[in-house]
C-alpha cells in the first residue's frame, strides 16, 4: 500500500465486509485491528473509519487484488460461522476486482478445509496463477 488514501480505502472495505452478516464479531474486529497496525493506521483514525462510508476504489495490481480478497475471506473465517451473505458477497466482490471465478472458488473450499482457514501464500498464489494457463 502506497498512499494513506489506498489504506484508508481497504480498510473501508474490510470493514464493510465484516459487517455484511449484520454484526461485528469480537474476532473481527480484533483482526481488523491487526490489518490497521500493519498498516501504521492509529487506534483514533482506525475508530473513525467506523463511522466513514466505503467508496470502492480500483486496486490496480493483481497481486494487491489476491491479498485484499484473501484479507476478506480470513474476516469471512474468523468467527467461525459462515453466513450465506458472506459467501455472496466475497464472490460479487471478487468479480469486481476482475479475479477469476473459478481461482476464488478453489481457494474458499481451500480455506473452508483447513483447520485454521489459513492456506500458503504459495499455494494462493498459484490458484491464481493456473488461471492465466
Amino acid at each position: 500500500m502506497n498512499t494513506e488514501e489506498e489504506k484508508r480505502s481497504l480498510l473501508l472495505e474490510m470493514i464493510a465486509f465484516s459487517t455484511v452478516d449484520g454484526q461485528l464479531h469480537k474476532r473481527e474486529l480484533e483482526f481488523l485491528w491487526l490489518v490497521a497496525q500493519e498498516l501504521n493506521i492509529d487506534r483514533a483514525l482506525f475508530q473513525d473509519l467506523f463511522h466513514q462510508e466505503y467508496t470502492a476504489k480500483v486496486i490496480k495490481s493483481e497481486f494487491q487484488r489476491i491479498q485484499q480478497f484473501y484479507r476478506l475471506a480470513l474476516i469471512m473465517h474468523c468467527d467461525g460461522i459462515l453466513h450465506e451473505k458472506e459467501a455472496k458477497a466475497i464472490q460479487q466482490i471478487a468479480i469486481e476486482m476482475g479475479l477469476n471465478p473459478g481461482a476464488v472458488k478453489r481457494v474458499l473450499d481451500l480455506m473452508e478445509k483447513a483447520p485454521n482457514a489459513l492456506i500458503d501464500p504459495k499455494v494462493l498464489l498459484k490458484v491464481f496463477q493456473e488461471q492465466h494457463n
